[in-house]
């Protein structure tokens, strides 16, 4: 059971030590406190109080892994205790002993038994949930050439951009999803609670019914009547959408559908691009194989489309070609940022091209977003105002009507 234990012991030393000490079970602590040269005589295992309830939690599969954000942040503080000289093993023991996040916590925990166990530090990440090909390959590259500091603190610099360009774009894609879901709401209110207020005022009146109205009145006459069974068909379409979205042959479709589009499909593309072009370029400066790469750069993609064609391209470098040929048969991709990187591999600094490649490609993306916001505010201004309009003028127009003829 996981928690503090408490333990008495002997030190290098010969002295006699106690304290209190985060483990998952009694070997785990004895291994933890013989790194630290510390022979365990007496361990004593937490009461049910005692329990770290997160990380309980977390190893009965209810909590869900760490994220980006906090995997980010461990990365930086790992980091700066490997440029300040501390042994990478105290660094990690410090690392879990202050990390308030359950799932990341039992992580290091396990990158430190591994390390305990005569592992390297890539590999005991690599067994753990989170860390994923990407990262490992980094921390490796930085291991084997003696600058893993330098390598932590690019992979921060790395999460950092790859974390505000998927914000963006998902921001881009909420906002006019709330925005949808909220006019789908009004319109339904005006038709469900307005609308027959004024259809029983029109008959007490005996008053003549236009055509605008007669249509606004079987609109409402068809919410009133299906409204409860629209609720959970929309609902049932709605999960069957998002479950087929996660089926493989599904998310090919979504995602080569989702390019098409004119407003999102652009910024789908070179948020996709600028991504590929910084793992490329972060793997390429920490000394990765072009081949090892490409491949890893094509794990991290999400579209499987811009996935498919950049595997075409890692062919194409197998069989010998430069990477600029199969990335110019790609339709959407730049030919103006197909010769920048033309230029950088022709001169041996491909890595910093791509950094300019990505930083382009983010900047277009963020311009998209910005005009795809402007454009969309206006147009659902105009929607939703002309929906509550029509529905208004509908049942105000026989009113009219009859005063003007009266």
């Amino acid at each position: 059971m996981a928690g503090k234990f408490k333990y008495e012991g002997v030190n290098a030393e010969g002295r006699k030590v106690d304290g209190e000490i985060e483990g998952k079970d009694v070997r785990h602590v004895k291994r933890i406190l013989r790194r630290q040269g510390i022979r365990a005589k007496k361990i004593t295992a937490p009461s049910v109080l005692d329990v770290d309830l997160g990380v309980f939690l977390v190893e009965k599969g209810i909590l869900k892994p760490f994220g980006m954000v906090e995997l980010n942040r461990f990365t930086k503080q790992f980091s700066i205790l490997i440029n300040a000289g501390v042994p990478i093993l105290e660094s990690l023991e410090m690392l879990a002993k202050q990390e308030p996040n359950p799932s990341l916590k039992i992580s290091i925990r396990g990158v430190l038994d591994g390390i305990g166990s005569g592992k390297s530090l890539h590999d005991s990440m690599l067994s753990q949930k989170g860390f994923n090909k990407l990262y490992t390959s980094l921390v490796k590259a930085g291991e084997a050439a003696g600058i893993l500091d330098d390598i932590l603190n690019k992979l921060s610099e790395f999460m950092e951009k790859q974390e505000n360009i998927k914000k963006k774009i998902k921001g881009a894609m909420t906002y006019p999803t709330i925005v949808l879901v909220i006019g789908v709401l009004v319109t339904w209110g005006l038709m469900y609670f307005v609308v027959p207020q004024f259809v029983g005022m029109l008959k007490e009146g005996g008053q003549e019914i236009p055509a605008v109205t007669q249509f606004v009145i079987n609109v409402s006459n068809f919410f009133q009547e299906y409204t409860l069974l629209m609720i959970p068909v929309v609902f049932g379409g709605l999960m069957f959408f998002l479950n087929y979205i996660k089926t493989k042959q599904g998310k090919i479709q979504w995602d080569r559908w989702v390019m098409t589009t004119p407003l999102f499909g652009g910024i789908i593309i070179k948020g996709g691009l600028s991504g590929f072009s910084r793992t490329l370029s972060t793997m390429l400066g920490a000394g990765v194989p072009l081949i090892d790469s490409l491949d890893i750069c094509i794990e991290t993609l999400d579209n499987t489309q811009i996935a498919k064609d950049m595997n075409g391209v890692k062919e194409a470098v197998i069989k010998g070609k430069s990477i600029t040929e199969p990335l110019g048969r790609i339709k959407y991709f730049p030919p103006l940022i197909n010769q920048m990187i033309k230029v950088g591999e022709s001169t041996g600094n491909l890595d910093d091209m791509l950094i300019k490649v990505a930083d382009v490609f983010e900047q277009e993306t963020e311009e998209l977003i910005d005009n795809l916001t402007k454009m969309i505010e206006p147009l659902i201004l105009v929607g939703l105002g002309g929906v509550i309009g029509t529905v208004l003028i509908a049942m105000y127009l026989p009113i009219f009507m009859s005063a003007g003829g009266a």
